[in-house]
Protein backbone atom coordinates (compact mmCIF):
# COMPACT_ATOMS: atom_id res chain seq x y z
CA UNK A 1 0.00 0.00 0.00
CA UNK A 2 1.11 3.37 -0.89
CA UNK A 3 1.90 6.29 2.17
CA UNK A 4 -0.63 8.74 0.93
CA UNK A 5 -2.97 5.30 0.93
CA UNK A 6 -1.87 4.25 4.32
CA UNK A 7 -2.32 7.81 6.22
CA UNK A 8 -5.96 8.13 4.33
CA UNK A 9 -7.20 4.99 5.94
CA UNK A 10 -5.77 6.04 9.07
CA UNK A 11 -7.29 9.04 9.35
CA UNK A 12 -10.33 7.56 8.37
CA UNK A 13 -10.20 5.41 11.46
CA UNK A 14 -9.50 8.44 13.50
CA UNK A 15 -12.53 10.00 12.71
CA UNK A 16 -15.00 6.74 13.08
CA UNK A 17 -13.60 5.92 16.35
CA UNK A 18 -14.49 9.81 17.20
CA UNK A 19 -17.67 9.49 16.03
CA UNK A 20 -17.91 6.43 18.62
CA UNK A 21 -16.73 7.88 21.08
CA UNK A 22 -19.53 11.03 20.94
CA UNK A 23 -22.21 8.77 20.40
CA UNK A 24 -22.02 6.28 22.95
CA UNK A 25 -23.49 6.83 25.62
CA UNK A 26 -21.37 7.84 29.38
CA UNK A 27 -20.04 4.97 31.60
CA UNK A 28 -22.09 4.14 34.80
CA UNK A 29 -20.53 5.60 37.84
CA UNK A 30 -18.94 2.61 38.99
CA UNK A 31 -16.95 2.03 35.80
CA UNK A 32 -16.11 6.07 36.18
CA UNK A 33 -14.57 5.60 39.25
CA UNK A 34 -12.52 2.74 38.13
CA UNK A 35 -11.41 4.42 35.81
CA UNK A 36 -9.86 7.21 37.91
CA UNK A 37 -8.83 4.70 40.59
CA UNK A 38 -6.50 3.27 37.86
CA UNK A 39 -5.32 6.58 36.53
CA UNK A 40 -4.55 7.68 40.25
CA UNK A 41 -2.68 4.49 40.76
CA UNK A 42 -0.64 5.24 37.45
CA UNK A 43 0.24 8.51 38.49
CA UNK A 44 1.16 7.44 42.09
CA UNK A 45 3.44 4.49 41.34
CA UNK A 46 6.15 7.02 39.76
CA UNK A 47 6.38 9.14 42.76
CA UNK A 48 6.55 6.24 45.36
CA UNK A 49 9.12 4.59 42.96
CA UNK A 50 11.00 7.63 43.01
CA UNK A 51 11.31 8.25 46.93
CA UNK A 52 12.09 4.85 47.50
CA UNK A 53 14.73 5.14 45.49
CA UNK A 54 16.20 7.82 48.17
CA UNK A 55 20.70 8.18 47.71
CA UNK A 56 22.56 6.00 50.09
CA UNK A 57 24.06 8.44 51.95
CA UNK A 58 20.37 9.90 53.64
CA UNK A 59 19.64 5.98 54.28
CA UNK A 60 22.79 5.48 55.92
CA UNK A 61 22.00 8.81 58.07
CA UNK A 62 18.29 7.79 58.86
CA UNK A 63 19.94 4.06 59.94
CA UNK A 64 22.11 5.96 61.98
CA UNK A 65 19.79 8.73 63.68
CA UNK A 66 19.65 8.04 67.77
CA UNK A 67 17.49 10.24 69.96
CA UNK A 68 19.11 12.07 72.44
CA UNK A 69 20.69 10.11 75.58
CA UNK A 70 18.78 11.07 78.67
CA UNK A 71 20.17 12.76 81.56
CA UNK A 72 22.86 10.41 84.14
CA UNK A 73 21.41 9.95 87.75
CA UNK A 74 24.13 11.65 89.23
CA UNK A 75 22.87 14.70 86.96
CA UNK A 76 19.33 14.20 88.05
CA UNK A 77 20.59 13.90 91.23
CA UNK A 78 22.27 16.99 91.54
CA UNK A 79 19.43 19.07 90.21
CA UNK A 80 16.98 17.44 91.88
CA UNK A 81 19.11 18.51 95.15
CA UNK A 82 18.61 22.20 93.70
CA UNK A 83 15.38 22.33 93.60
CA UNK A 84 15.32 21.06 96.91
CA UNK A 85 17.01 24.13 98.35
CA UNK A 86 15.47 26.81 96.10
CA UNK A 87 12.04 25.40 97.20
CA UNK A 88 13.41 26.19 101.15
CA UNK A 89 15.05 28.79 100.55
CA UNK A 90 11.56 30.75 98.77
CA UNK A 91 9.70 29.21 101.61
CA UNK A 92 12.37 30.91 103.76
CA UNK A 93 12.42 33.96 101.99
CA UNK A 94 8.02 34.15 102.50
CA UNK A 95 8.13 33.55 105.98
CA UNK A 96 10.99 36.58 106.62
CA UNK A 97 9.15 38.99 104.55
CA UNK A 98 6.32 38.29 106.72
CA UNK A 99 7.61 39.05 109.83
CA UNK A 100 9.38 42.58 108.35
CA UNK A 101 6.23 43.71 107.43
CA UNK A 102 4.25 43.35 110.50
CA UNK A 103 8.09 45.42 111.53
CA UNK A 104 7.32 48.06 108.86
CA UNK A 105 3.76 48.06 110.07
CA UNK A 106 4.38 48.79 113.30
CA UNK A 107 7.71 51.10 112.80
CA UNK A 108 4.65 53.55 110.78
CA UNK A 109 2.65 53.30 114.18
CA UNK A 110 5.31 54.85 116.12
CA UNK A 111 6.81 57.30 113.37
CA UNK A 112 3.42 58.93 113.50
CA UNK A 113 3.24 59.07 117.09
CA UNK A 114 6.64 60.69 117.10
CA UNK A 115 5.92 63.10 114.58
CA UNK A 116 3.44 65.01 117.27
CA UNK A 117 7.05 66.40 118.35
CA UNK A 118 6.79 69.22 116.49
CA UNK A 119 3.00 69.98 118.34
CA UNK A 120 2.21 71.14 121.82
CA UNK A 121 2.43 67.39 123.17
CA UNK A 122 3.18 66.56 126.25
CA UNK A 123 6.82 64.52 125.39
CA UNK A 124 6.02 62.01 127.89
CA UNK A 125 3.12 61.28 125.58
CA UNK A 126 4.75 60.79 122.32
CA UNK A 127 6.90 58.95 124.00
CA UNK A 128 4.98 56.69 125.88
CA UNK A 129 3.01 55.79 122.49
CA UNK A 130 5.86 55.10 120.66
CA UNK A 131 7.76 52.71 123.08
CA UNK A 132 4.41 50.85 123.14
CA UNK A 133 5.29 49.88 119.48
CA UNK A 134 9.27 49.45 120.39
CA UNK A 135 8.03 46.71 122.53
CA UNK A 136 5.96 44.95 119.44
CA UNK A 137 8.59 45.28 116.72
CA UNK A 138 11.78 43.98 119.69
CA UNK A 139 9.08 41.02 119.69
CA UNK A 140 8.62 40.76 115.78
CA UNK A 141 12.51 40.23 116.05
CA UNK A 142 12.95 37.74 118.38
CA UNK A 143 10.43 35.92 115.35
CA UNK A 144 13.11 37.03 112.80
CA UNK A 145 15.85 35.47 114.75
CA UNK A 146 14.13 32.25 115.02
CA UNK A 147 13.87 31.67 111.98
CA UNK A 148 17.16 32.46 111.24
CA UNK A 149 18.26 30.04 113.64
CA UNK A 150 17.01 27.59 111.01
CA UNK A 151 19.80 28.35 108.41
CA UNK A 152 22.73 29.34 110.37
CA UNK A 153 25.69 31.30 108.33
CA UNK A 154 22.71 32.34 106.13
CA UNK A 155 22.59 36.50 107.56
CA UNK A 156 24.04 37.79 104.83
CA UNK A 157 21.79 36.22 102.26
CA UNK A 158 18.73 37.09 103.50
CA UNK A 159 19.59 40.34 104.96
CA UNK A 160 18.74 42.57 102.35
CA UNK A 161 14.86 41.60 103.09
CA UNK A 162 15.03 43.25 106.32
CA UNK A 163 17.61 46.08 105.47
CA UNK A 164 15.77 49.12 105.45
CA UNK A 165 12.81 48.41 107.91
CA UNK A 166 15.58 48.02 110.55
CA UNK A 167 17.11 51.54 109.75
CA UNK A 168 14.14 53.11 110.25
CA UNK A 169 13.84 51.75 113.08
CA UNK A 170 17.50 52.33 114.52
CA UNK A 171 16.24 55.84 113.41
CA UNK A 172 13.41 55.86 115.64
CA UNK A 173 15.05 54.88 118.55
CA UNK A 174 18.19 57.34 117.85
CA UNK A 175 15.31 59.70 117.79
CA UNK A 176 14.03 58.65 120.95
CA UNK A 177 16.97 58.90 122.92
CA UNK A 178 17.91 61.83 122.15
CA UNK A 179 14.59 63.11 123.63
CA UNK A 180 15.22 61.84 126.79
CA UNK A 181 19.02 62.28 126.96
CA UNK A 182 20.19 64.49 124.96
CA UNK A 183 22.82 62.13 123.91
CA UNK A 184 23.82 59.35 120.90
CA UNK A 185 22.03 56.59 120.99
CA UNK A 186 25.42 53.85 121.00
CA UNK A 187 25.37 50.54 118.59
CA UNK A 188 25.19 47.62 121.96
CA UNK A 189 22.25 50.05 122.98
CA UNK A 190 19.88 50.03 119.62
CA UNK A 191 20.48 45.78 119.92
CA UNK A 192 19.68 45.94 123.49
CA UNK A 193 16.26 47.51 122.71
CA UNK A 194 15.92 45.49 119.79
CA UNK A 195 16.81 42.33 121.95
CA UNK A 196 19.71 41.18 119.11
CA UNK A 197 22.70 40.05 119.73
CA UNK A 198 26.10 40.40 118.33
CA UNK A 199 26.37 36.80 117.75
CA UNK A 200 24.49 35.23 114.98
CA UNK A 201 21.61 38.13 114.58
CA UNK A 202 22.63 41.35 115.01
CA UNK A 203 22.69 44.90 113.99
CA UNK A 204 24.42 45.57 111.13
CA UNK A 205 27.41 48.62 111.43
CA UNK A 206 26.72 49.70 108.62
CA UNK A 207 22.53 49.83 108.87
CA UNK A 208 23.44 51.81 112.44
CA UNK A 209 25.31 54.39 110.52
CA UNK A 210 22.90 54.58 107.40
CA UNK A 211 19.95 54.15 109.09
CA UNK A 212 17.36 56.37 107.31
CA UNK A 213 14.22 57.78 108.44
CA UNK A 214 11.26 58.83 106.11
CA UNK A 215 9.32 61.79 107.33
CA UNK A 216 6.36 63.07 105.63
CA UNK A 217 7.98 65.21 103.54
CA UNK A 218 9.77 62.56 101.62
CA UNK A 219 13.57 63.61 102.96
CA UNK A 220 15.50 60.56 104.01
CA UNK A 221 18.03 61.46 106.33
CA UNK A 222 21.00 59.92 108.17
CA UNK A 223 20.66 57.64 111.07
CA UNK A 224 22.70 59.90 113.22
CA UNK A 225 20.93 62.97 111.79
CA UNK A 226 17.08 61.67 112.22
CA UNK A 227 14.11 63.45 112.41
CA UNK A 228 15.09 65.66 115.40
CA UNK A 229 18.07 66.70 114.14
CA UNK A 230 16.78 68.27 111.28
CA UNK A 231 16.20 72.36 111.28
CA UNK A 232 12.11 71.72 110.97
CA UNK A 233 12.44 70.65 114.42
CA UNK A 234 14.60 73.21 115.47
CA UNK A 235 12.26 75.81 113.49
CA UNK A 236 9.50 74.30 115.69
CA UNK A 237 10.87 74.48 118.90
CA UNK A 238 11.77 77.99 118.97
CA UNK A 239 8.58 79.07 117.95
CA UNK A 240 6.89 77.04 120.89
CA UNK A 241 9.02 78.87 123.32
CA UNK A 242 12.29 76.33 123.73
CA UNK A 243 14.78 78.82 122.81
CA UNK A 244 17.74 76.62 124.21
CA UNK A 245 16.91 73.62 121.76
CA UNK A 246 19.18 75.24 118.90
CA UNK A 247 21.97 75.01 121.08
CA UNK A 248 21.01 71.74 122.04
CA UNK A 249 20.92 70.12 118.90
CA UNK A 250 24.19 72.14 117.47
CA UNK A 251 25.85 70.81 120.25
CA UNK A 252 25.55 67.93 119.44
CA UNK A 253 25.44 67.82 115.55
CA UNK A 254 28.94 69.89 115.83
CA UNK A 255 30.52 66.82 117.65
CA UNK A 256 28.86 64.35 115.69
CA UNK A 257 29.89 65.86 112.86
CA UNK A 258 33.96 66.04 113.88
CA UNK A 259 33.38 62.53 115.05
CA UNK A 260 32.50 61.45 111.48
CA UNK A 261 35.27 62.89 110.20
CA UNK A 262 37.24 59.99 112.02
CA UNK A 263 35.62 57.40 109.48
CA UNK A 264 37.38 56.89 106.34
CA UNK A 265 34.12 57.00 104.36
CA UNK A 266 34.43 55.99 100.69
CA UNK A 267 32.42 57.76 97.60
CA UNK A 268 29.07 55.20 98.48
CA UNK A 269 25.73 56.16 100.10
CA UNK A 270 27.20 57.03 103.59
CA UNK A 271 29.70 59.70 102.24
CA UNK A 272 26.97 61.49 99.97
CA UNK A 273 25.16 61.15 103.29
CA UNK A 274 27.28 62.78 105.72
CA UNK A 275 27.98 65.50 102.82
CA UNK A 276 24.79 66.23 103.47
CA UNK A 277 25.07 67.01 107.08
CA UNK A 278 27.08 70.32 106.60
CA UNK A 279 24.08 71.94 105.06
CA UNK A 280 21.37 70.85 108.43
CA UNK A 281 24.63 71.99 110.74
CA UNK A 282 24.71 75.70 108.80
CA UNK A 283 20.70 75.64 108.94
CA UNK A 284 20.94 75.31 113.12
CA UNK A 285 23.95 77.47 112.75
CA UNK A 286 21.80 80.25 111.40
CA UNK A 287 18.82 79.66 113.32
CA UNK A 288 20.81 79.80 117.16
CA UNK A 289 22.52 83.08 115.86
CA UNK A 290 18.61 84.15 114.87
CA UNK A 291 17.85 83.34 118.97
CA UNK A 292 21.28 84.74 120.31
CA UNK A 293 20.92 88.07 118.14
CA UNK A 294 17.28 88.72 119.39
CA UNK A 295 18.33 88.13 123.24
CA UNK A 296 16.21 84.98 123.33
CA UNK A 297 18.98 82.49 124.30
CA UNK A 298 19.09 81.18 127.94
CA UNK A 299 21.58 82.27 130.46
CA UNK A 300 23.42 78.68 129.67
CA UNK A 301 23.61 79.74 125.90
CA UNK A 302 25.06 83.44 127.06
CA UNK A 303 27.21 81.84 129.36
CA UNK A 304 28.92 79.48 126.56
CA UNK A 305 28.95 81.75 123.91
CA UNK A 306 31.20 84.25 126.04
Amino acid sequence: MRPAAAAATATAAALRLRAVAVLSPPPPPAAASRLLASRRVALLLPLRRLCSSAPPHAAAAAADFQPPPRPSPVMDAQFESFRSQLDESSTLRDRIRAVVAEIESASRVATAALLLVHQPVPLADVLGKAKAQVEVIKGLYAQLAGILKECPGQYYRYHGDWRSETQAVVSMLAFMHWLETGGLLMHTEAQEKLGLSSGEFGLDVEDYLTANFDIPVGDACLYLIALIFKPRFVVNRVTAGDYDCPRKVLSFLTDLHASFRMLNLRNDFLRKKFDGMKYDLRRVEEVYYDVKIRGLASAESKQEAS
